[in-house]
């Protein structure tokens, strides 16, 4: 397997992982006008992104998913739930579902709260274990922080399905899995994030102060002091929708 982090100005985290003997890999959460680095990232390694995904209509930049997708000749990627509400077509990947590229597997899990077609990827490397080898979280957990739940206006509720989210589906996972996020310390998605861009699921376990409340209280302390929205929101979603 191999795999690349960028790191954007906007604070966001892309990645392209895959699978070099098999000459495939999968693209993540790319930012509009980074697309030259995956290409040439792909050409580097030898391999062709056959799939790109979102982890989920993003609301803080123009996503570039559709715009790699089409260079790339590959499938542009989003959650099921999306089917009524983008205005172009695209690949729907449900629960559970795995993704084969080689001999790497990403399996996808619904993990709604920062919105309700957030998706994390669990992946595995099958030449060395049968286990996942780190996960992708999108904008789900941060490293010292969890996503904001404001953004589809039930603060409440959507914290409420952030937390079963969390502690059902991705802590779930064993703890020497490797977490990559969504974005670093300076996005607005989230509050108190680290600038660590990486960290594991056990350290995080232990360390992250929102992973250790119960239920309400957490709901209470995520609900609290929630960061302004951006002042370009409407447009990006907008934009990232097709509309």
């Amino acid at each position: 397997m191999f795999f690349r982090q960028l790191a954007t100005k906007e604070a966001t985290l892309s990645y392209l992982f895959g699978c070099g003997s098999c000459h495939v890999a999968v693209a993540v959460d790319p930012v509009l006008g980074d697309e030259d680095w995956f290409i040439e990232e792909a050409k580097k390694q030898d391999v062709r992104i056959t799939h790109v995904i979102d982890t989920h209509v993003h609301a803080d930049h123009y996503s570039g998913g559709r715009a790699l997708a089409a260079r790339a000749g590959a499938l542009y990627c989003l959650h099921e739930s999306n089917a009524e509400r983008v205005k172009f077509g695209f690949e729907a990947l449900r629960d559970g579902q795995h993704i084969l590229v080689g001999n790497v597997v990403a399996r996808v899990i619904h993990t709604p709260g920062h919105t309700l077609d957030s998706i994390s990827l669990a992946v595995t490397d099958t030449r060395r274990a049968d286990a996942p080898w780190f996960v992708l979280t999108g904008d789900t957990l941060f490293v010292g922080a969890v996503g904001r739940p404001d953004l589809a206006g039930k603060e409440r509720e959507m914290a409420g399905q952030l937390y079963e989210s969390l502690h059902a589906r991705i802590l779930a996972l064993p703890g020497e899995v490797e977490l990559y996020p969504g974005h670093t310390s300076g996005s607005v998605c989230g509050a108190g994030i680290s600038g660590k861009p990486g960290s594991t699921l056990g350290f995080e376990k232990r360390w992250n102060p929102l992973l250790n409340m119960e239920r309400e209280a957490f709901i209470e302390a995520l609900t609290r002091e929630i960061p302004p929205k951006p002042a370009e929101m409407a447009c990006w979603v907008a934009a990232n929708l097709g509309q």
